[in-house]
């Protein structure tokens, strides 16, 4: 599948619309500032791809790390508070610093902050996808990052590669480009004597002899190899072809050069929203399922129903998302669950019929709805 050394990649010059990402050590200094000229840099790459007529979307991480030297913060603080200061601090300042070099090519930048339930509750997740296909369209290059300064209990991306990736669905991308401080995937770490370079990744035979490990070189990011490599199969799993190199490679690499590792497209198109809720939820609690109910949601993919429950653990609400397992306690699926952890004891086992009569019309629905259930 690798393509001839010296042409272009198709897979890249082809795509008319492309998720750009690009981690905290590529934009900041080694203290945590904004590094203006790393900025700079990176907005004339996107502002030739947009010239060439490519839709661009970029994914940024750096709100924390530009919030640590105004704090008088050496490095990244682990607890969630600090967290959330340093990014409410960080966030207005790299956004600052993103709109100035933009507007020195005349293009206009929009903030597109999400978290978790912007994308997997249903109603929430069709408003983020029409805020950014709008924005799109009025030619407004977007800055998507996680929402950090609202995390309630964890920053449940935790690395913005993972979140590219879904992003790239959410807008219906052809291309992810994943930029960062090593120039591609090695088949170990890269300073280890004899490593070399994968230009392309075709399916997990590739990766069965790759050594992943180690983080970002300025210790100011999450993501390292493994997030990215992880990234990819999300992405090329649903279709969409991802380019991993690092920051200064970012004009060759968005021109097509064979530079950096391509990861080829390994699968089709899947809901995005549902893509979302295997990849970016935590599960808060678990039902178990009879074998009947298990085949009935794993082989014909049908909603789940209180008759096919034996068991419940955890504590949720409505809408939150539960695993879904078989009578051992494995997690065949992954849903969001229609009643609170409270009431469902009461309704296990008994058909929806013996449910509607006796409690009212309420309880004749669906446990988790098969449009709001995805297979893991």
């Amino acid at each position: 599948m690798s393509e001839p050394v010296g042409r272009s990649r198709a897979a890249v010059t082809g795509a008319r619309r492309v998720v750009v990402k690009v981690g905290s050590s590529s934009l900041t200094t080694a203290a945590g500032g904004i590094d203006p000229e790393r900025v700079r840099r990176l907005v004339d790459v996107l502002a030739a791809v947009r010239a060439r007529g490519v839709e661009v979307v970029l994914v940024s991480s750096g709100a924390i790390a530009a919030g640590l030297a105004p704090l008088g913060l050496r490095r990244r603080p682990r607890g969630l508070p600090a967290q959330q200061a340093a990014a409410s601090v960080g966030q207005g300042l790299l956004v600052h610093r993103y709109t100035e070099e933009l507007a020195r090519h005349g293009v206009v930048a929009g903030q597109v902050l999400l978290t978790v339930d912007d994308v997997t509750r249903r109603a929430h997740y069709r408003n983020a996808h029409q805020t950014l296909a709008k924005l799109l369209e009025l030619g407004v290059l977007p800055i998507v990052n996680e929402n950090d300064t609202v995390a309630t209990s964890e920053i449940r991306f935790g690395d913005n590669d993972r979140l590219a990736a879904l992003v790239a669905h959410l807008v219906h991308a052809e291309l992810l480009v994943l930029l960062s401080d090593v120039d591609g995937l090695y088949d170990a770490a890269p300073s280890q004597p004899g490593s070399s370079l994968l230009s392309d990744v075709a399916s997990e035979d590739d990766l069965a002899a790759v050594s992943i490990g180690g983080t970002g070189a300025a210790g100011v990011g999450t993501g390292g190899m493994q997030t990215k490599v992880e990234a990819a199969r999300i992405a090329t799993g649903a279709g969409i072809p991802v380019v991993l190199t690092s920051a200064e490679n970012a004009a060759v690499a968005l021109a097509g050069d064979r530079v950096g590792t391509l990861f080829h497209a390994t699968g089709r198109r899947r809901p995005t929203r549902l893509l979302w809720l295997a990849h970016a939820t935590e599960p808060k609690g678990t039902l178990l399922l009879d074998a009947g109910a298990v085949r009935a949601v794993t082989e014909r993919r049908a909603s789940l129903l209180a008759a096919g429950i034996t068991g419940v653990t955890g504590t949720f609400h409505a809408g939150d998302p539960v695993d879904i397992a078989d009578d051992a306690g494995a997690p065949v699926a992954r849903g969001l669950v229609n009643f609170d952890s409270e009431e469902l004891p009461g309704l296990l086992g008994r058909s929806s019929h013996d449910l509607k009569r006796e409690l009212g019309a309420a309880y004749e629905r669906e446990v988790v709805h098969r449009d709001d259930l995805v297979l893991l």
